[in-house]
């Protein structure tokens, strides 16, 4: 097993109750080491570039909008298969489509306020950690 590293972002309805934590729990309960962690505000426009890839989908603005709304909590996360594990741990999309036991079963309100972001793939993670974390950021 590869030992890797994904970005997670605790998104603003969450940071908004305060569950900053009780997310990070259940990453580290999986086995995922927080090895970079910053809370910021995005703008509008940072979030838009974040998440440009979604720029011609009809739930675009929406979500860059909704990314700016508040504070989020942006982390590298490092284990054996982290990128995987990370998702897993996130649940589906949709909560009601989502385990019992993951983060969006648990605390997300619906399909767009679905408390956390991770990367889909090795390169997309490498991607979205350089967009938030210079190298001397990462001390795991």
């Amino acid at each position: 097993m590869a030992v890797e590293r994904t970005l997670s972002i605790i998104k603003p309805d969450a940071t908004k109750r305060n569950l900053t934590g009780k997310i990070n729990q259940k990453f580290e309960d999986a086995g995922l080491r927080i090895v970079a962690q910053k809370r910021i505000h995005l703008t509008p426009e940072q979030a838009g570039k974040f998440y440009e890839v979604h720029k011609d989908r009809p739930f675009f603005a929406e979500l860059r909008d909704f990314m700016a709304s508040g504070p989020v909590v942006v982390q590298v996360l490092e284990g054996e298969n982290a990128i995987t594990k990370n998702r897993e741990v996130m649940g589906a999309t949709n909560p009601a489509d989502a385990a019992p036991g993951t983060i969006r079963k648990e605390f997300a309100t619906s399909v767009g306020e679905n408390s956390v972001h991770g990367s889909d793939a090795p390169e997309t993670a490498r991607e979205e950690i350089a967009f938030f974390f210079s190298g001397l950021e990462l001390v795991g």
